[in-house]
């Protein structure tokens, strides 16, 4: 079992030795570990793992291992199934449609004309409509209604995106504050966050400086001469905006963990939430976004030039919402996007952009290209090697 535990280990790609196997053994025979598993896990895990990023790895090999687990192969088909809920069936009668068909629909040709059109239909339609392609409904090809397609239109009375199609949404939608306690089941974000370093002493001498002591007694021949430093703190300061609902919902996790470890990595953090694209307000929480929004440019002027700046966010969005004034799906915006983006990268000329969606479809998005040349190129995939290197950029 433990020479296959080795293998295992290196297959999953822990760069364990023979040496390192070999001294595990003589830990076992010596009785180090008892007889329970949680003690042979901690042991293994302190002669086999070098690096922080492989304790993951670690991790599901153990599991695999030691503990019984099994994959999907396991289970049989007579236990995958299960009363289909009566929500669900309902939801047979929304529209789906080919990609054929989604490509004979066309778009009513941008921003004015959709909201011209918009203002037409709400003075004219006095009938609930379901599956056609001009009145505001449901399960059609209108621009306009909810659970049907159409290329470009205004989201009116659906609960959540299916396509990621609307430049507007007619409805108040609540998000939920990102967890800072989460348990974090990775350790990367830690161990990248921490190229982020430069360290001062500040504050009241409470820490015993133990080098100056002694070398301050003996020159006092003998007689103590207690030396105290103030306690040594990471002094970078961060700024961080995080987009929040919508698309970002399926990024949840993997922000909570950047958010937890920034938390927890930062003394000097600062951090907003907005949606899609800063406007003139963002705020500090989702519960309450409504009623308690901060200016902008209040932030702007609170937070000084030294601070690094970081947004997190999929950038996947109509680029109405970006180059247009009131192109907010939210709210009528008299300023477009760009204009504040600017503003923020003008005061904070360290500043980085971090991306959780698949780098491999930046491409096909157009308003994340337009990010990138707002931030210059300074757009990162929320990876291991997107936050190395953004981290490097900031250190600049």
């Amino acid at each position: 079992m433990f020479t296959g535990f080795f293998y295992d280990l290196r297959k999953a790609g822990v760069p364990v030795s023979l040496k390192e196997y070999l001294a595990l053994m003589e830990a076992m025979q010596a009785g180090i570990a008892g007889y329970a598993v949680e003690d042979f896990y901690y042991l293994s895990r302190a002669i086999l793992v070098k690096d922080e990023r492989n304790l993951d790895k670690f991790d599901r090999v153990f599991a695999t291992v030691f503990k019984g687990l099994e994959g999907p192969a396991a289970i049989g088909a007579e236990e995958l199934t299960a009363r289909i809920p009566e929500e669900w069936l309902r939801k047979l009668a929304e529209k789906f449609l080919t990609d054929e068909e989604k490509a004979q629909i066309e778009a009513l040709g941008g921003w004015d004309k959709l909201m011209e059109t918009l203002a037409q239909r709400l003075a004219e339609q006095k009938d609930r409509h379901q599956g056609g392609n001009k009145w505001i409904g449901t399960a059609g090809t209108s621009p306009f209604g909810a659970y049907g397609y159409n290329p470009e239109g205004v989201r009116i009375g659906q609960d959540g995106s299916r396509h990621r199609r609307a430049v507007k949404v007619w409805d108040k939608r609540e998000f939920r504050n990102l967890d800072d306690s989460v348990e974090l089941g990775t350790r990367n974000i830690k161990v990248a966050l921490r190229r982020l370093r430069k360290f001062a002493r500040q504050g009241a001498a409470d820490v015993l400086d133990l080098p100056d002591t002694i070398s301050s007694t003996a020159r006092n021949a003998g007689w103590l001469d207690i030396k105290m430093v103030p306690e040594r703190h990471n002094a970078v300061k961060v700024l961080l905006f995080l987009d929040i609902g919508g698309s970002m919902d399926d990024h949840i996790r993997l922000c909570e963990e950047l958010f937890s470890a920034a938390r927890g990595e930062f003394k000097h953090l600062e951090y907003y939430y907005f949606h899609n694209c800063v406007y003139e307000g963002v705020w500090k929480d989702n519960r309450r976004r409504h009623v308690e929004r901060l200016s902008t440019f209040d932030v702007i002027n609170t937070y000084g030039p030294d601070y690094k700046l970081v947004f997190v966010g999929d950038a996947s969005m109509s680029p109405y919402e970006i180059t247009q004034p009131g192109g907010s799906v939210e709210h009528f915006n008299e300023e477009a996007g760009i204009v504040w983006m600017r503003r923020l990268l003008d005061k904070y000329p360290h500043s980085i952009w971090l991306n959780p969606s698949d780098e491999r479809y930046w491409t096909y998005t157009q308003s994340i290209g337009i990010f990138q040349k707002i931030m210059e190129g300074r757009m990162y995939p929320l990876t291991l090697a997107g936050l190395d290197a953004g981290m490097r950029e900031l250190m600049r």
